[in-house]
């Protein structure tokens, strides 16, 4: 049987992140500090930007750089950085370009000077290898468990047996018995000192939850957008015991997932994934920790803190794999100090920079001997933070670096041959998709798809679409001389027609290569449903290799339903992330019930993905299966009692 398990900690190592620079080369940015300008510091450590970072996971090394041009139709694509030193002016593959100063600094890919293919001049955003490596850390550590391994003291200090134990060598213990929480008690046959042990998982499914009776309710009640406070009250538990009992469930939910999602899915192989990937924004509710001065650090509740959930469902199942939200709450501002006085980082590239995932890539230091800022911006950043510091603890990820971590944990966690990844068109997510399936997109196994919906649109003109739609299919079917009532069969029918002349890509010719461009060609997708209306439909991949006939039958699969019908659940059974309340103030809003520690907002969203994927079936197809019966990975549907009490 298990062992009781607990929430990882930062202590645990799960993920171990080398450091990807020398001691000599931190010694050498100590002594370079006071003697260079901040631009000239920089510049020396750029050769950082192309450096790999390295990890452990499970055992297992990995290597990531994900520096080089992101681009799927350029030659570069992919391509690590080089210098050709047969040629001419010994010319790179790549040479940066912009101002670090406003943070624009980037690669630009130099013409192909061997010419075998062609370059298409392209600019990349580039990451931080090392603050990557460490957000996959993160995001590995807040969804583990370990076992509990309590230190025993099975004898007494003059026992002649001391360092034996019940569990090596059993015949020099009596067992006494199970005390009322089912611990087994040893006692040694020497010194005659009772110990209680620790009870397995299965024989103590509430240890330490004096309530364990409300719990199926409470979990019920988490999932069904009861408030924190109407909870309380229902249940008669304090505020303390409501939380305590939230980070149960959401252990339990984690164990539960370790068994029924983690160890199916390293069995099942897929010949195609599709996936759709959206974020959710939500404001934190800015509330002053106890204890800080209301006059002294005053404007900060009128800063809307925005934070993202990022959300990855796959397509026809509806399974959600993922869903992170973009906030290291275990990040402290003093561990942020010591590693910018360690490592220089504040006169550093962002690319170079550990942190460079959070909002406060830096802590801000005094101006160095020959620094270009002032005294007076030094000050002006160090009282921000400060007030920052006030409030809820721990600090933002940008949603890029959440969005590579997310998208890298999955390609760890699915084996799949070809991937089919849809989005809006937001840039974070494509890049991210770009770098991490970088390979199977060079291999064209790899495609991603955009689907645009005018989100102005009323409920009613979404309806006229549909019903519009519908109509010029089955006319358009007639005209043809089609003989099927089928919506389906028909779009297919229409969409290889049109994409004999559409493509979504331009075919150029330069210096006698021919070559194919991303032409941002969107086409009307002919299905459409009743509260979007009309929607469009792009991919940013090459598909010239394709027929029209098999770009069809990817294009009728192009959707967000999925990804949409989880955020739709969180907003509709999460209080606490609800959209704001409309009110009589000026703003017309208000926040009061958000949430305002984001590590509460993980918890809830993963037990709510438990239930999504478990618990609560769909109908589709004339079947009411939950997600997880329709991917592959159980036969059977869930309750809450299988979760808390492994039944």
């Amino acid at each position: 049987m298990a062992k009781l398990k607990r929430l990882a900690t930062k202590d645990d190592v799960i993920v171990q992140v080398d450091v990807p620079i020398s001691q000599q080369e931190i010694e050498d940015r100590h002594m370079q500090y006071d003697l260079l300008n901040p631009k000239k510091f920089a510049t020396r450590y750029n050769p950082m930007l192309y450096l790999p970072t390295t990890f452990t996971l499970n055992g297992e090394s990995h290597s990531i750089q994900y520096n080089y041009c992101i681009n799927p139709y350029c030659h570069n694509f992919g391509q690590e950085q080089v210098r050709f030193e047969e040629i001419k002016g010994k010319p790179s593959r790549y040479k940066m370009t912009g101002t670090s100063k406003d943070n624009t600094k980037g690669l630009y890919c130099n013409d192909n000077p061997l010419g075998n293919g062609i370059s298409l001049n392209c600019y990349s955003s580039p990451v931080s290898n090392w603050s990557l490596a460490e957000e996959i850390k993160r995001l590995v550590r807040i969804g583990s468990i370990q076992d509990i391994e309590p230190d025993y003291q099975f004898h007494r200090e003059d026992c002649s047996e001391d360092g034996t134990t019940p569990f090596a060598e059993p015949k020099k213990f009596y067992k006494r018995g199970k005390n009322k929480a089912n611990s087994q008690r040893y006692q040694c046959k020497t010194c005659k000192k009772f110990t209680n042990v620790l009870p397995k998982r299965e024989s103590a499914t509430t240890y330490h939850q004096k309530k364990n009776d409300i719990l199926p309710i409470f979990a019920r009640m988490l999932v069904g957008k009861v408030s924190v406070s109407r909870t309380c009250e229902i249940l008669q538990i304090g505020v303390g015991t409501y939380y305590h009992k939230l980070e149960w469930i959401y252990r339990r939910c984690l164990e539960f997932l370790e068994r029924y999602e983690t160890k199916p899915l390293q069995s099942m192989n897929f010949n195609q994934m599709w996936l759709n990937t959206d974020k959710m924004h939500y404001y934190l509710n800015n509330v002053r920790k106890k204890g800080q001065s209301a006059k002294k650090y005053v404007g900060m509740e009128n800063i809307q803190l925005q934070t993202h959930l990022v959300v990855t469902a796959e397509v026809f199942s509806r399974y959600v794999f993922r869903s992170d939200i973009a906030y290291d709450w275990d990040i402290t501002l003093q561990e942020l100090e010591n590693d910018t006085i360690r490592y220089k980082e504040d006169h550093l590239n962002t690319f170079c920079r550990k942190n460079d995932r959070l909002d406060w890539s830096y802590y801000p230091q005094e101006p160095s001997a020959n620094d270009t800022e002032d005294f007076g911006e030094y000050k002006y950043n160090l009282d921000k933070i400060n007030k920052r510091s006030q409030y809820v603890d721990g600090l933002h990820v940008g949603a890029g670096y959440t969005n590579a971590a997310h998208y890298w944990l999955i390609k760890q966690l699915v084996n799949a041959k070809e991937w089919r990844m849809i989005s809006d068109d937001d840039k974070s997510i494509r890049n991210a998709f770009y770098r991490v399936f970088t390979k199977e997109v060079g291999l064209s196994d790899a495609h991603h798809f955009v689907s645009q919906v005018d989100k102005t649109k009323s409920r009613g003109q979404c309806e006229k679409e549909y019903d519009e739609a519908k109509e010029n299919l089955i006319s358009w079917g007639s005209s043809r001389g089609i003989e099927t009532k089928s919506l389906r069969k028909l779009s297919l029918h229409y969409l290889t027609e049109v994409l004999h002349n559409h493509r979504f890509h331009d075919e150029r010719t330069k210096d006698g290569y021919r070559y194919n461009v991303y032409a941002n060609n969107p086409l009307e997708h002919p299905l459409t449903s009743k509260d979007k209306g009309f929607h469009t439909v792009d991919c940013t991949t090459d598909l010239s290799s394709y027929e029209p006939s098999e770009i069809a039958a990817m294009l009728l699969n192009v959707n967000d339903h999925s990804s949409n019908s989880f955020i739709q659940q969180v907003r509709r059974r999460i209080s606490f992330l609800e959209r704001p309340l409309t009110t009589a103030r000026g703003d017309k809003k208000s926040y009061i019930y958000a949430n305002f520690n984001p590590k509460y907002a993980q918890y809830v969203v993963t037990i709510l993905r438990t239930y999504y994927n478990f618990i609560r079936p769909i109908k589709m197809g004339g079947k009411k299966l939950t997600p997880a019966q329709r991917l592959g990975i159980t036969d059977r549907q869930f309750d809450w009692n299988d979760i808390i009490y492994f039944k």
